[in-house]
Formats: structure tokens, C-alpha cells, sequence
């Protein structure tokens, strides 16, 4: 296996017996909560995951180390970090390992690592998109291109409401990515429980989403499915609320000139800032739940 690569002892025994794993993208959980409340989520992840029938794999770079499953220990000197750490997506990965950084992982650069060692199952929050007003700054996530190329199934609550879904729904069409909505007929849109976008496909039974996969597979189709799940009812914030918010963070970062691979951090920030309290137990709520159903479905795969 790589040498840069390091296997938590839990991981590689299940990577040897052939038994369930979710790999599970740091970005949300570490650089999305503060600490010491990102220790306490993510430990609170793993055990429902295990809980669930499967084996966490939360993915990271530690001192130019990636880090195939963490320890507690890691988990906590890890959430420490919040804040220093550079942001890697697929380009970063072989940047930061070079100069011995740490980097937390965006869902893009998760696929990469799990493709790699042979983890089909991610869970994240929000896969990225496409920007608005990509039309002009040509602003797309590197998330849609891995999801082309690697062959995983993504758990999340479908795009970051931050984007432009339709245009984000478009460019997946186009590449021939499969999104099935996880008992919904609409794109979920991150802390949002719904959006006006209709999916084509809609699935109720993980055993089905696992079925689609292997079959997949089967064909040497290669590209990745997103299985996008709605935020519980009780923890989706209102979305016309979230619009407006979106809206006032989009007109400021334009007053500030931010651009580039700054703009998502900027734009969440503000929105969370904004919405408060509610949102931060929203993206909570929502890792742990798409890390459970990323479980149920891996432990599918593995029948």
C-alpha cells in the first residue's frame, strides 16, 4: 500500500475481513464546528457507525500523514487544529504531504483516498457544485469532476445550498453521475430538508442503492453515485430564510472580493453566523445521520 498512507488498526482489520467501512470527510466535522464540539461530533459519529454494522474511516492528513481511520487520541489532537489547517481538495493532497502539513479533507479529496484504498462508501454533509454565477467565473467544486472518476457511492444531504442547484444538477446529467434521492423525490439542499429540483430516481431501501451499485460495477461503469438524504424534518432550517441569507452572504463577499476556493468557506461562514445556533445543530444532526445510512448501505454492499 502507499507509503504515505497510515491504516488505524480498526480499519485495516476490516479492509483484511472484507467487512463494512465508511470513509468519512473531515471538512464538515472539523473545520465546521469549533472545538471542542467537532472532538465530541466526530467521536459521536464513529459510534454510530459502528453501532450501525460498520467500520468508521474518518480521512485526514496529519503531518504530511494521510490518515486512513483515526484513534480518539487523533481524533482530539486533530480538532485542535481547526483553523490552521489548509483545506485539501484532490490538487492539495500531494502539496501538503510534501511539506509535512496537516489538511482536512474536502469530499473530492476523500474519494480519492478511499477510491484508492478500496473504501466504496463517503459521507459528508453537502457535496460542492456549481457556483452562481459560474456562467462567468467558471467557479465549479473539484467534488462533481471526482465523482466522474471514482468509483464510490456518496452519502449527503445532497448540494450546499450555497450554489447554483440547477446548473449543479445539469453538470452531473451531463457526466452521466446516477443521483438518487433517498426516499425523496427532490434535491435535498444541505440544512434544507427540500428544494424545487425533481430527481429522476428515487430509492427507499438501502439494500436497492447497494444492488445499483455492485450492478454498476458489473457493467464497468465508471463513475460514482450520489445518494442524496434529506436533513430530519426537525433539524432543516427554512429555506426561504436560508435564500435570503444566502442572497446577503453572495452580495458581501462580492463587496469583499473574495474568490476562488476562498468563496465556499466564506459564504458558509456567513450563513451559519447568520442563521445561528440552528444551523450549527443542523450540520450536527446531519454528518451523523448521513454517516448511519453510509453504514446500512456499506454493510449491503458487503453482503
Amino acid at each position: 500500500m502507499n507509503k504515505y498512507i497510515d491504516f488505524s488498526g480498526e480499519v485495516k482489520n476490516a479492509l483484511d475481513e472484507n467487512r463494512p467501512i465508511v470513509a468519512i470527510e473531515t471538512g464538515g466535522t472539523f473545520e465546521g464546528i469549533p472545538y471542542p464540539e467537532n472532538a465530541q461530533t466526530a467521536l459521536r459519529v464513529m459510534d454510530e457507525v459502528r453501532r450501525a454494522g460498520a467500520t468508521p474511516a474518518y480521512i485526514s492528513i496529519m503531518d504530511g500523514r494521510v490518515k486512513v481511520g483515526m484513534t480518539d487520541e487523533e481524533i482530539y489532537t486533530y480538532a485542535k487544529l481547526r483553523g490552521t489547517m489548509q483545506k485539501a481538495s484532490r490538487r492539495e493532497i500531494p502539496q501538503i504531504i510534501a511539506q509535512g502539513l496537516n489538511g482536512v479533507m474536502t469530499i473530492a479529496a476523500t474519494m480519492v483516498i478511499a477510491d484508492y484504498v478500496g473504501i466504496p462508501v463517503v459521507s459528508g454533509g453537502g457535496i460542492g457544485g456549481v457556483h452562481r454565477g459560474a456562467e462567468n467565473s467558471m467557479d465549479i467544486s473539484s467534488d462533481l469532476e471526482e465523482i466522474t472518476e471514482r468509483n464510490v457511492i456518496v452519502v449527503c444531504s445532497g448540494a450546499k445550498s450555497i450554489l447554483d442547484l440547477n446548473l449543479t444538477m445539469e453538470y452531473l446529467e451531463t457526466k452521466a453521475v446516477s443521483v438518487i434521492g433517498y426516499r425523496t423525490d427532490k434535491l435535498p439542499a444541505y440544512m434544507a430538508r427540500t428544494s424545487e429540483i425533481k430527481l429522476t430516481c428515487r430509492m427507499d431501501d438501502v439494500k436497492v442503492v447497494a444492488d445499483t451499485y455492485k450492478i454498476k460495477n458489473e457493467f464497468g461503469i465508471n463513475a460514482g453515485i450520489i445518494l442524496a438524504n434529506p436533513i430530519d424534518e426537525e433539524f432543516s432550517v427554512d429555506s426561504k430564510q436560508l435564500d435570503q441569507v444566502i442572497d446577503e452572504a453572495i452580495t458581501r463577499s462580492v463587496e469583499d472580493k473574495i474568490t476562488g476556493k476562498a468563496i465556499t468557506g466564506y459564504l458558509m461562514k456567513y450563513v451559519k453566523e447568520k442563521m445561528g445556533n440552528d444551523s450549527m445543530e443542523a450540520q450536527k444532526h446531519m454528518i451523523i445521520q448521513n454517516a448511519v445510512l453510509a453504514a446500512e448501505v456499506a454493510g449491503q454492499i458487503c453482503i
